[in-house]
Formats: structure tokens, C-alpha cells, sequence
């Protein structure tokens, strides 16, 4: 959108683009008038970001991870709106002078409020100011409270014990909600869903009490007894059904007691009384019209549990039997099947473990009501208590929106080296150097794809810390060269807390760095490879060494089997051949030599400048690329793969990249020995000739320009007079009039004889 209304802006330029400066409440009163194409960035991660995350998070309204300019300019205009002169904002103090609320405005009179209140709930009633740690524990502001708003009541909110108690009883059935101020409470779903749980609890056990002689024939003992039948109805019903099938044929008698295999596999293991693989089998040896036993001949797993069904079953109903028919079988479950179908009708299980007498006590009294009226008296203050979170997102937007709008609307935190950026994660300590410009990065791999448009000289590091998970930063080198730097490379980094982390180079991004190492770089490359191709040389040399020398020992081995060797004729073309090649070579060499004559004819100045001439054709091209590089370095790649949005070319000129980069050197005032035992002897021939070309230049070059003063100042010794310089003037206009005479032109006609 464009810039509308009569706000005047100021800006300061720095990375090459024009930046907005906050100087005055007003500034940020009019954020909104500000044309966006101006902002340094318009989005940015709430992760990833050396900034206080409950402040973003209250910043993205949208809960999407993402910061973007219209939640930014709304944080803005409700910050301003909550103080009577929003220029409180641009301090960025931890804490807000009570003072400073707009309490004209019916939000901001709640908002001063509800901060005396916090104040007075932490004993500091007489405090002029609220910061950021006292509204940082919500439930150390609430400890002390009855009721704080949230609907949710804990046990001491009550003033009796009866209703304590019964509170406690609905967390321990129900479990607890989470109080504000961090005790165990209850809310009003909470209540309504006990005392519905309670009255049917009670009711279904009113219905077996009603009707106790047709659903507990057992009386009290009817739990008990349906366990046991329970536990063994299933090998029951299967018992009789196999002696049924038994009845129907005798043939199938066999399989319907299992294999002898089946008996020798578990009878090759070690046996227990309750073997899984003897569970499986039927309670009794199956035969036509059977009737189960129950104190003999049973399946060993099953003998107790077919002894308590026994036991608490079969006695109190039908007396003491050692064998049970099927018709009794099924007036046993005729008569428990009544107290299965209650029990299957259960309701307000929740509420089982308090026993039925506690129910029915907690039923007769009036306490639901009660507790209901306290969860209403603790809701009506809802509105006070939202307020308070008000307070901290005005206690925090004042310390932190400051810090966020140089980090985003502008990158004045960036480019003023004063402090840290947002997104800058630490410093990293690798070959004698100082990286400050280190981001966090969660995919290397994918980063890379895009940061290496900022063209600038990226280090990806893995960072490990004993007791914390591995991260991966990006460090930008904009300062020294990269011959030491590659992969494996060992350093160590800061973070921001000043942690220290293992850090390791697992990929670079290769640009240059410098001017200076873009000069060198074509010659390096020339050493690398001839040490590449001499290496080569050297290893061809030696395996065909080792291949004469296997050669020399096989042929004394055979010495007395080889025959004769015929003397070899000279052959013509191999003559030929060497003629011709040592004429080349004679061609080029007297080539060379002319080069030579014809450069050695000139002057000593004039053979400098030939020779820096050749330096620049050779390193030329590779100082002009890494100047346009360097003039191209952007930091907006860096961070686009990040997840920002940066509005423009973020710039990293040669002297403001070359701040984020410190190479090692001495301290000022730091005394340095030089009495080095190992040191090499140093080599004063490259500096003495250097001296001297550079002597001999100028000399040269004054001879040229200033004979005649060149001649008195030596004596004589260089120069020339000025009536030799007349002389060479004068012999030089008579050559060139020669030169130009008819009688030596070409065309010419012959003289007469």
C-alpha cells in the first residue's frame, strides 16, 4: 500500500537501501502509514529467532508460526492505544511505570487495575512500576487468591470442611483441572458430571437392593460367586459341548481329547500346574454323556479356579456334588443371569470407589448447589483476570515491540553492530577467525539451495553440546581467504547464552571473500596443479621403476636361456625425426631469444610495467569477478531460506562485511618476543631484489623524464647534457627526413649509372 497522510519519516541508509528510524511515539502511531515496499522484511518464523517466544506468540494472532505485517502494525496500534504517550515503547525497559497506562480509556483504566492488583497479590502494593518477572508466574500472582476467573475451584476455596471433602472427591474420581493459580480444582462441568455419575450409581444399586432375592440370590456373597463362574463358563459350556458331539459320534472321541501328539509335545518341556499348553485342553477326559467333575480328573490349570466355582457357586446353590449335569449347569446360569444383566446396566462407575454409603451421603446433603456458587463467584471474575493477561502482553510488547520493529520493519539492529540481531545465533571461533554473522538452520542441504544466491562465503557446521540435541548454523567468512577452510574443518561456537558447542564444517558454499585472495587465486591454483601433475609424474616414475627393476630380475633369472641379442640397425626415420625436432626446438628457442632482446632493448621502467601487465592479465578476471560478487553479497538469501520475507537487497558491502568477520591479531599495547628457537631462518633475497626493481624503477623512470637533472644530481654517472639531448635531437630529424626522402622510397626510380 502506499504513503498516505502528512507523517514526516526519517531514514538512515545503510546495506545499500533506505531504512525507516523510530525516533518519536508518533513514528509508531503512524506505522500504518508507511509504505510496506519500505520495510526491511514482511513475514518472518516465530522459531529459530534469539527472541522471547511467549511475546511472538502473543504477536501471531493466527497461531500459524508465522509473523507477518498486519500482526505486527495491530500489536502497534494496541500498544500505543494502552499508553498516554507511545513514545514509553521505544525505551524497550523490562519494566512499565503504572503512570504510563492510558486509564482515559475504559481498557486501560481495567488494564491499571488489574496491575495493581498483580502488584498487591505478590506484597508489592506500594510499587510504582510492573515488569516483565512479575507477570511472568500466573501462579504465583494467584497463589494467594480465593477466586481468579477462570472458573475452576481447588479445595481451600471452600470455607467448610464438608465442602472440601467433597471437592477432593470429585478430583479423586473425576481427576483435577488446573487452577490458575496452580492447585487442583474443579469447573462446572466437573460438578455436573459427579452428581450425574452419583444419582446413577445410586440408583442402579437402589434397583439391586429392590430386587436383591431375584439379582443377588447369593446375597453378598452373588460378587463373589459370578467371579468364579465367571472365570470358568467358558471351558464349561465347551466340556459339555464336546461330550454332546461325543454322544452324536465316537468317532470323533479321539479329536475331541487332543492328539497323543499333542501330549508328547508338552510332555518333552518342563510342566507347571497351570502350563499354558494344558490350559488350552478340556477341563475333563471327554466321553459320551459325561458329566463334569469337580473334585477329580480335572485339567491341572483349571483345578482351582473349577474348585472355587465349586466352592462358591455349585454349594450354596445346588449342595455338595462331586460330578455337575448339564441340566444343572444351566440352572446355575438361569439363576446368575439376572445379576449379569444388572451388572452390565452399571452406571456412574466414576464414582465406585467412594462405596455406596458416601454417595448416598454426599446425594442427601445441599452441597452442589454451594460448590456451584462458588465456580459462579469465581467466574465473575473472568473479565478482571483476562485483564491481567492484558497486563503482560502490555509488559512485554513494551520491552520486546521496540527490539521486534528494528528487526523487521528495519534491520537497524543488524547494521548498528551495537547489539545482536534476532536472527543471529552466535559467534563462531574457527582458523583464527570471528564469525558474528551465524544463523540457525534446521535442513543444510535445502538451505544451501538458496543461500548460495547471497554470494557470500557460507559454512555450515554441525554443533554438539553434551546434554543437548545437535544444531546446524550457517557462519558467513567475509574476512582473511578460504584455503584452510573445508569440510572436517574443527571449531568452536557461542551461542547467544554464551554456551560453547563443538562445531564441525560439514558443507561450504565457495565465493570469494576478498580482493586480495582473488589476486592469488590463479596462482595457487597453478601450484595445486603442478603439484598434482608432478605427484602423478612421480607416482608413473616409480611404478614403471618397479616395473624395470621386476623386468631386470626376471631377465637374470633366464640370463643363461636368453639368446643373443642381433645388434640393432639405425633406423633412418628415427634420424629424420630428431632432425626435426631438434629444429623446432632451435626455432623456439630463438624465438624466445628475440622476445627477450626486444623486451631487454627497453627501459627498466618500461620492463615493470610489461611485467605488471602480464600479472593483470593472469589475475585480472579473477579480481574483476570477486569484485562484482562482492558487490552483490546479500543477506536476504541467507534469511529468505529461513522462512523470512525480506522486502530487498540487504546488503553486505566489503567494509561493513568485513565487521562481521575479525581476523586474529595481537591486542593493542600486547608485547610480542620474536626470539622464536624453531623459527626458519628468514629469506632477505625476494625482499632485496624486490628493493631493488622497485630502485631501479624509479630510477629508470627519472633517467626517462628528468635527463638533464638526472645528470647533475649523479655527476654524470646517469642522464645526458642538454647539448646531448640537442645532438639526439637533431640526429633524429635527420633520420626521419632520410626516411622520408623520394631517393629511399620504394617506388623510387633507379639511379642512372
Amino acid at each position: 500500500m502506499a504513503s498516505s497522510g502528512t507523517h514526516t519519516w526519517n531514514f538512515f541508509r545503510a546495506g545499500g537501501f533506505d531504512q525507516v528510524q523510530f525516533k518519536s511515539g508518533a513514528d509508531l502511531q503512524n506505522l500504518d502509514q508507511l509504505d510496506q515496499k519500505l520495510w526491511a522484511a514482511l513475514a518472518c518464523p516465530t522459531r529459530g529467532l534469539e527472541f522471547d517466544l511467549k511475546t511472538l506468540d502473543m504477536i501471531d494472532t493466527d497461531k500459524d508460526g508465522r509473523i507477518r505485517s498486519p500482526e505486527v502494525l495491530a500489536a502497534v496500534k494496541w500498544a500505543c492505544a494502552q499508553l498516554k504517550d507511545p513514545s514509553q515503547l521505544l525505551s524497550g525497559s523490562a519494566a512499565l511505570p503504572l503512570s504510563a497506562i492510558n486509564d482515559e480509556l475504559a481498557e486501560g483504566k481495567q488494564l491499571l487495575a488489574s496491575a495493581k492488583q498483580i502488584l498487591k497479590n505478590l506484597g508489592k502494593a506500594d510499587a510504582q512500576e510492573i515488569g516483565v518477572d512479575d507477570v511472568a508466574d500466573t501462579a504465583k500472582i494467584f497463589a494467594q487468591t480465593q477466586f481468579n476467573g477462570d472458573g475452576i475451584v481447588p479445595a481451600d476455596s471452600a470455607t467448610d470442611d464438608a465442602t472440601k471433602a467433597i471437592i477432593n472427591d470429585i478430583i479423586a474420581c473425576l481427576g483435577a483441572d488446573a487452577d490458575r493459580s496452580g492447585k487442583p480444582g474443579i469447573s462446572q462441568a466437573k460438578l455436573d458430571a459427579f452428581f450425574a455419575d452419583a444419582r446413577a450409581f445410586a440408583e442402579w444399586q437402589a434397583k439391586a437392593e429392590a430386587e436383591a432375592a431375584t439379582i443377588k440370590p447369593l446375597g453378598d456373597a452373588t460378587a463373589g460367586a459370578h467371579a468364579a463362574f465367571a472365570a470358568v463358563r467358558a471351558k464349561v459350556n465347551d466340556f459339555f459341548a464336546r461330550c454332546r458331539l461325543a454322544a452324536f459320534d465316537s468317532r470323533a472321541l479321539s479329536a475331541l481329547n487332543r492328539q497323543e501328539s499333542e501330549y508328547l509335545t508338552v510332555a518333552a518341556k518342563d510342566m507347571s500346574i497351570t502350563a499354558s499348553e494344558v490350559a488350552d485342553f478340556p477341563l475333563a477326559r471327554i466321553e459320551s454323556g459325561r458329566l463334569l467333575p469337580l473334585q477329580s480328573g480335572i485339567n491341572p490349570a483349571w483345578a482351582g479356579a473349577l474348585s472355587a466355582f465349586a466352592g462358591q457357586v455349585v454349594k450354596p446353590l445346588l449342595g455338595d456334588k462331586a460330578l455337575l449335569s448339564p441340566e444343572e449347569w444351566s440352572t446355575i446360569c438361569t439363576r446368575l443371569a439376572p445379576y449379569e444383566s444388572w451388572l452390565a446396566a452399571k452406571a456412574g462407575a466414576s464414582v465406585e470407589k467412594l462405596g455406596l454409603p458416601r454417595v448416598k451421603e454426599i446425594l442427601a446433603g445441599t452441597t452442589q448447589p454451594a460448590i456451584g456458587e462458588l465456580i459462579a463467584q469465581d467466574k465473575a471474575l473472568e473479565a478482571e483476570s483476562n485483564a491481567i493477561a492484558a497486563v503482560e502482553k502490555l509488559v512485554r510488547f513494551n520491552r520486546d515491540l521496540i527490539t521486534l520493529l528494528n528487526n523487521f520493519v528495519n534491520f537497524r539492529e543488524f547494521y548498528s553492530k551495537d547489539g545482536w540481531a534476532t536472527f543471529q545465533a552466535g559467534t563462531l571461533y574457527l582458523d583464527g577467525r570471528e564469525c558474528e554473522l551465524c544463523v540457525p538452520v534446521a535442513d543444510a542441504g535445502k538451505h544451501a539451495a538458496l543461500a548460495g544466491m547471497a554470494k557470500t562465503y557460507l559454512a555450515y557446521c554441525d554443533c554438539t553440546r553434551p546434554g543437548s540435541p545437535k544444531m546446524t548454523i550457517a557462519a558467513a567468512f567475509t574476512g582473511g581467504d578460504s584455503d584452510n577452510l573445508m569440510v572436517g574443518r574443527n571449531g568452536v561456537f557461542y551461542d547467544r547464552k554464551g554456551q560453547d558447542w563443538d562445531a564441525t564444517i560439514t558443507k561450504v558454499i565457495d565465493n570469494p571473500i576478498s580482493i586480495r585472495q582473488a589476486f592469488w587465486a590463479p596462482y595457487k591454483k597453478l601450484v595445486r596443479l603442478i603439484e598434482e601433475q608432478v605427484a602423478k609424474r612421480a607416482a608413473a616414475a616409480d611404478a614403471a621403476a618397479d616395473k624395470k627393476l621386476a623386468a631386470a630380475a626376471s631377465s637374470a633369472a633366464n640370463v643363461d636361456k636368453a639368446k643373443p641379442a642381433e645388434p640393432k640397425k639405425v633406423d633412418v626415420g628415427t634420424v629424420a625425426a630428431l632432425g626435426v625436432a631438434v629444429g623446432a626446438i632451435g626455432t623456439f628457442l630463438t624465438t624466445l631469444i628475440g622476445y627477450a632482446m626486444g623486451l631487454f632493448a627497453l627501459h627498466f621502467w618500461m620492463i615493470v610495467l610489461a611485467f605488471c601487465g602480464i600479472l593483470l592479465v593472469i589475475s585480472g578476471p579473477s579480481m574483476l569477478i570477486a569484485w562484482l560478487k562482492l558487490r552483490q553479497r546479500n543477506l536476504g538469501p541467507i534469511l529468505d531460506a529461513n522462512g523470512w520475507a525480506i522486502n530487498g537487497r540487504v546488503k553486505m558491502n566489503v567494509p561493513f562485511g568485513g565487521s562481521l568477520t575479525e581476523v586474529a591479531k595481537l591486542p593493542a599495547g600486547a608485547r610480542a618476543s620474536m626470539d622464536d628457537p624453531f623459527a626458519e631462518k628468514p629469506i632477505v633475497w625476494p625482499k632485496f631484489v624486490l628493493f631493488l626493481v622497485i630502485v631501479g624503477f624509479v630510477v629508470s623512470l627519472a633517467n626517462q623524464l628528468l635527463p638533464t637533472q638526472m645528470y647533475e644530481w649523479t655527476g654524470g654517472f646517469l642522464g645526458k647534457t642538454k647539448e646531448t639531448l640537442a645532438k639526439e635531437a637533431e640526429a633524429e630529424k635527420e633520420a626521419q627526413a632520410a626516411a622520408n626522402s623520394p631517393t629511399n622510397s620504394p617506388t623510387a626510380a633507379p639511379a642512372a649509372k
